[in-house]
């Protein structure tokens, strides 16, 4: 009697280990990962802000120019938001270092001088990192990122803090 007691428990505690489900697709984000989103000025008033984002639900914004809040601000958001502006961003995340669509370069031969720009940054608690800088410029032959950078701040709970854009 006393062995099926003792396994019956030894299940019962290794039930809470098997996940339900099917298993993550991806890299599982970790205490320490974070994205960045911040935006570079334009020729006129155009918000100018950065938003940190991290998996366990924290995020910061710092309004810098033409935002309704100017300075640091704490937020939360729902692991589904997250997932939703990660997900936004992962096709552009490069495998490794940094991409730049920059006027000049041979992404973007030829571009307008007075438009802003999306920078972001993933940073990974185990110390690597990744950017992509993109200047809306240089929109012409790259629509689809321009389209998926730009609105995916849109994704989060930072309305309020941004304003009404021009």
């Amino acid at each position: 009697m006393k062995q099926w007691v003792g396994l019956s428990v030894a299940a019962l505690a290794l039930a809470g280990c098997i996940p339900a489900g099917r298993p993550p697709q991806g890299p599982m984000p970790i205490e320490g990962d974070s994205i960045t989103y911040e935006t570079g000025p334009c020729f006129g008033r155009c918000p100018v802000y950065a938003v940190t984002v991290r998996p366990d639900g924290t995020g910061t914004f710092e309004g810098k120019r033409f935002t309704a809040v100017s300075g640091a601000r704490s937020f939360t958001l729902s692991r589904a938001e997250y997932d939703a502006f990660a997900a936004r961003l992962a096709p552009y995340r490069p495998a490794s270092g940094d991409v730049r669509y920059s006027h000049g370069e041979p992404n973007c031969p030829s571009a307008p001088t007075d438009m802003p720009s999306i920078d972001i940054r993933w940073s990974r608690a185990i110390g690597d990192s990744q950017g992509l800088y993109f200047y809306l410029g240089c929109r012409r032959g790259n629509e689809a990122v321009a389209e998926a950078l730009g609105g995916a701040v849109e994704l989060l709970p930072v309305h309020a803090l941004i304003g009404e854009r021009p």
